[in-house]
């Protein structure tokens, strides 16, 4: 018999609330948004609307980035992601239904940019799957061990820290969305 104490809870350890809207348009087995609930690492909402405080949403189409100045937000409100397919998002232009723009919930921002490592995108610019978008979001908030703490068990996990190395640290480092560009234009020559 299995005691309430081994049911899987929301960590304590994470000192910034994790939630995750769950489209359902990626393959079940690969996503790690479901498996970031089953492991009870973060809560299912439906939508970023009605969330008090606000939560920050990570949205690959908001104009600015993630930065330290997001912090005390994220510590008070939590941070969003969205678990859908990269392809169905690029087709669209923005996130799905209840997440879009217009919508107004929570507050949006993208992420840095970065490589992924999972086995679907390795190696490509800012198609993060969504545990390492969590994570990624984390390192630039100043949480570095609780990052790499949520990354584990996650084929690729490790890898991605180590590939963005540099780039994590020159992020968390920044302490504007202005800096934070500065940052990516070093980094990638973006503009």
């Amino acid at each position: 018999m299995r005691s309430s104490g081994s049911t899987p809870s929301l960590r304590p350890d994470l000192r910034v609330r994790l939630l995750l809207v769950v489209v359902g348009e990626d393959h079940p087995k690969a996503c790690t948004g479901r498996r970031l609930l089953r492991l009870g690492r973060a809560r299912r909402v439906v939508r970023a609307e009605g969330l008090h405080p606000p939560a920050i949403v990570l949205d690959p189409y908001a104009p600015v980035p993630l930065s330290a100045a997001d912090r005390v937000v994220a510590e008070e409100g939590g941070l969003l992601a969205v678990d859908c397919s990269w392809n169905r998002v690029a087709e669209r232009g923005r996130l799905p239904g209840p997440l879009a723009p217009r919508s107004h919930g929570g507050i949006r921002r993208r992420l840095p940019m970065l490589v992924a490592a999972n086995p679907q995108h390795y190696g490509r610019v800012a198609e993060l799957n969504t545990v390492e978008a969590l994570s990624a979001a984390l390192c630039v908030l100043g949480f570095a061990e609780e990052a790499g703490a949520l990354l584990e068990g996650f084929r690729g996990g490790p890898g991605f820290l180590e590939i963005n190395r540099e780039r994590l640290q020159w992020y968390a480092g920044a302490r504007s969305a202005d800096e934070v560009r500065s940052a990516e234009t070093e980094l990638f020559g973006a503009g």
